[in-house]
């Protein structure tokens, strides 16, 4: 395998970096979920007043992998990094490109004085459960998800 380059995401990486995340749907069984545009995408990460930030796995100048995170904020712990999505395409799992991305993430979470990472993962979803054990987290059974729509 070519050499993987982890670095953060740039506008132009908006556009595979969407169609990764319609394959991460497209495995939860939840590809009619994803309402975002790629406009919306962009503004959000690069316009005015950016929410996200990302990393993005390349190999032989094609995105095979990202990690988006954002800024969490919790009254008992303070600044937290929030993950996302930590994705990478189907056929390059396997390679070690989600630790490299994983571990950007968490370096970069370290060196900006956040006092954690905080993420989700499906219930269901073994190779990525067994994938952040091996990171000692801790997996939280009080709480349920909550989400209210905001748009139609």
């Amino acid at each position: 395998m070519s050499e993987v380059v982890i670095r953060k995401a740039v506008q132009e990486d908006c556009a595979p970096m969407l169609e990764l995340i319609r394959e991460l749907a497209e495995y939860e069984k939840a590809l009619h979920e994803v309402t975002i545009t790629l406009d919306e995408f962009i503004e959000d990460g690069f316009g005015k007043s950016p929410v996200w930030g990302a990393f993005v796995a390349e190999v032989n100048n094609e995105i095979v992998g990202i990690s988006l995170y954002y800024d969490r904020f919790s009254t008992w712990k303070g600044r937290r990094l929030y993950l996302e999505d930590l994705v990478v395409t189907e056929r390059m799992r396997g390679k070690q490109i989600g630790k490299l991305l994983f571990d950007a993430t968490l370096e970069y979470g370290k060196s900006n004085q956040y006092s954690g990472m905080v993420f989700q993962v499906l219930n269901w979803n073994e190779p990525a459960i067994n994938f952040y054990k091996k990171y000692s987290p801790k997996f939280d059974n009080e709480w349920l998800n909550v989400s209210i729509e905001l748009k139609d």
